[in-house]
């Protein structure tokens, strides 16, 4: 347990974008299968708001507002 307890906090040492690697690797590492459905829906998804950013009907707001608004 000291062992993990040390690694998480020499993790928090590394800057943002090695975190960020870092935390996408090991939630990776948590799903060894492929939902190939889900996959495919969230590619539609992402389509459907890259055209919606790109047509104007949805306006992108700053990281600083939607934090914001998503604490309440």
């Amino acid at each position: 347990m000291a062992n993990t307890r040390e690694l998480i906090e020499q993790a928090l040492k590394l800057p943002p974008g090695a975190r960020a690697a870092l935390a996408g690797a090991l939630l990776e590492s948590l799903d060894a299968s492929v939902d190939e459905d889900a996959t495919q829906a969230w590619e539609k998804e992402i389509v459907r708001r890259v055209r919606e950013l790109d047509d104007g009907s949805v306006k992108p707001i700053p990281w600083n507002e939607a934090r914001r608004i998503i604490a309440g």
